[in-house]
């Protein structure tokens, strides 16, 4: 039997592929059946994906709310009905000769906590069915607004009608609403003409292996070479380690207590959150944790459990 494979791969997407191609291709190549991703990206977007593999599919809450950034270019002056270039032109109007200086003060307004509503055409679901479905019907789609943190946004060029930005955003964030409210905050409406993701927590399209547009096939060798392992899939992310033995029992729904855990030297005085428990550069299991040295325990929980990977 082959070695499972587990973990993420990092691909750098081009325009053109839906998200679901990639992982078509990726299941295919690896001949393997669980496949997936941290984050689509659509067909006419670029960029990074953090494509999952075997029990790398049960990260996917833990690497989706990560903070991300992308460079986007805006149309000005058109509006379409999924605020992107796929879609129906619903509205043309004039753009000025806005000055650079007005469009980055404008922009600037748009940095810190925001409320956005998100695009008609998403995955998001409304009374069971999904938004998109909904909107291709011609049925009207009213999403809640949701708050969103914008870190910042950096205009790089202007080149009217279109203007290029730089921003990093929590994960959960729209950029084609932001690029419709932003072509609203110019007073001549706009949508999102190009986007390019450029990293998600601490995963850079750098790093990733690019892949080219019509290429019909991924080399496994390139593939297999280019995968992390679960253990360093979520750096950012506090971690204990645990002896073999005890990490077998968690395997077989042990729940661990703080003596079990062999805590490093930089853990801190008071945690409250996630946590990766390890046994070497394995990942045993994900917990939700509260640590408190005032006190003497805190509680755990297990929430993911991995198994080892068989040979």
């Amino acid at each position: 039997m082959a070695k499972a494979l587990d973990g993420i791969i990092l691909i750098d997407k081009p325009e053109g592929e839906s998200s679901f191609s990639v992982v078509r291709r990726l299941r295919k190549t690896l001949k393997i059946r669980k496949a997936g991703h941290a984050g689509t990206l659509d067909p006419f977007a670029s960029g990074l994906l953090v494509m999952l593999l075997g029990q790398g599919t049960k990260l996917s809450t833990y690497l989706m709310g990560q903070v991300k950034s992308y460079r986007a270019t805006v149309r000005l002056g058109i509006e379409t009905d999924t605020m992107d270039p796929t879609g129906r032109i619903v509205r043309s109007r004039p753009v000025p000769a806005l000055e650079p200086d007005d469009i980055r003060e404008k922009a600037q307004r748009f940095e810190g906590n925001i409320e956005q509503v998100p695009p008609a055409f998403s995955a998001l679901k409304l009374k069971g069915k999904r938004a998109y479905a909904l909107a291709r019907m011609g049925i009207p789609v009213a999403l809640k607004k949701r708050r969103v943190t914008i870190h910042s946004l950096e205009i790089v060029s202007v080149d009217l009608p279109d203007f290029t930005f730089l921003v990093t955003c929590s994960g959960g964030t729209y950029i084609r609403s932001l690029a419709a409210d932003l072509g609203k905050a110019m007073g001549t409406g706009g949508h999102l003409k190009a986007l390019r993701r450029l990293s998600s927590g601490p995963f850079s399209v750098k790093e990733a292996l690019k892949l080219e547009k019509g290429d019909p096939v991924l080399s496994q060798s390139a593939l297999e070479q280019t995968i992390i392992p679960l253990g360093d899939a979520l750096p950012g992310m506090i971690g204990a380690q645990v002896d073999d033995r005890t990490a077998e029992k968690i395997r077989n729904g042990y729940q661990p207590q703080w003596q079990d855990l062999q805590k490093a030297s930089s853990w801190p005085d008071f945690y409250e959150g996630n946590m990766k428990l390890m046994t070497g550069t394995a990942l045993v299991a994900i917990l939700k944790a509260r640590w408190d040295s005032r006190m003497p325990e805190g509680w755990l929980r297990v929430v993911r459990v991995f198994h080892e990977p068989s040979s």
